[in-house]
């Protein structure tokens, strides 16, 4: 349908399709939903929904009777759950939807389960050690899966670790980045070669997955380093790592997204990355630190007009060589 898609979009935008035959052809085209594509897609939806609201309602069952439930009801009813999870799981194994539904609320369960022991016994654990043990023990039914949204939740758990590491240990982890930036350096690290496993898996391991979980990744790694690229102007330090790195990021993100497997989204978010950061070094030197003058500031606001419009106009053309 995808195809058929962009096939019509090329005929409509080359004046080879009137715009009176454009209903006609998507009818033929078949690319309005029937009837039961919608149903298929309802019952999907409500599959999912009620397997996520079956896993939540466990955690805000014993959190609203907590006082009223003693500690063995409560490991009681989150272990009957995650059981029944894992049961589902197993007897679904050969219903795709079904298992994939049943093992996220399984390894939403085991996140439920850590909270209330560390909360139960006090265990004294930081936080960042409830999400690292969490994607630890979670780590074999994500690779079991193989279902890109556990995989998303397995790297958000990572990421979200790594956070609270620093923000418990502050600099522990300074050992290749000396700086206070190391946390983002390591976020950046972290999905970046996520994001080059995935790539790798799609195309010499043969691995099926939608594109918005590359994108995700992408938008992880893309952020962090635009964000330690924007921190090095505002410092005005010496030279410094960053200035190696971001010009690779863009180089690789341009030779992989746009040469090797084209991504106009991707892309797109090298370009406002650029932008940012050009507006950013150039508000350095012509505002300063307290010289808020009319004049600098019309000016930036030109020159951010400029680099939007030419990178519209940019990718128009791209966008054009691609679906032709």
């Amino acid at each position: 349908m995808a195809s058929k898609r962009r096939e019509l979009v090329s005929l409509i935008e080359q004046g080879t399709l009137p715009p009176e035959q454009v209903a006609r052809a998507v009818d033929v085209a078949e690319l309005s939903p029937s009837s039961r594509a919608w149903a298929v897609l309802i019952d999907r939806l409500l599959l999912w929904l009620g397997g996520l609201a079956l896993a939540f309602a466990v955690l805000f069952f014993i959190a609203y009777n907590w006082a009223e439930m003693g500690r063995w009801p409560r490991f009681a009813l989150v272990q009957v759950a995650l059981v029944l999870a894992a049961g589902v799981a197993v007897w679904g194994t050969t219903r795709r939807l079904i298992f994939r539904v049943a093992i996220m609320a399984a390894c939403l369960l085991v996140g439920v389960l850590l909270a209330f022991l560390g909360q139960v016994y006090q265990t004294g654990a930081d936080p960042w050690q409830l999400f690292f043990a969490w994607a630890v023990l979670t780590l074999p039914w994500v690779w079991v899966a193989r279902f890109e949204v556990l995989w998303v939740l397995w790297l958000g758990l990572l990421n979200v670790s790594l956070w609270l590491y620093f923000d418990t240990w502050g600099g522990a982890l300074d050992i290749w980045f000396i700086s206070s930036d190391a946390i983002f350096w390591w976020l950046f690290a972290l999905n970046t070669c996520a994001l080059a496993v995935w790539e790798w898996g799609l195309q010499r391991r043969g691995w099926r997955s939608s594109r918005w979980g590359i994108r995700l990744l992408a938008l992880g790694s893309g952020v962090t380093v635009t964000f330690l690229m924007m921190t090095w102007i505002v410092n005005s330090a010496s030279f410094a790592p960053t200035l190696v790195v971001y010009p690779l990021w863009l180089l690789a993100l341009y030779s992989m997204y746009r040469l090797w497997r084209p991504d106009l989204l991707l892309v797109a978010g090298g370009c406002v990355s650029v932008i940012s950061v050009v507006t950013l070094l150039m508000a350095r030197f012509l505002i300063g630190k307290d010289e808020w003058q009319a004049g600098s500031m019309l000016m930036l606001a030109l020159v951010v007009l400029a680099l939007g419009a030419r990178t519209v106009v940019w990718l128009k053309r791209l966008h054009l060589e691609v679906t032709q």
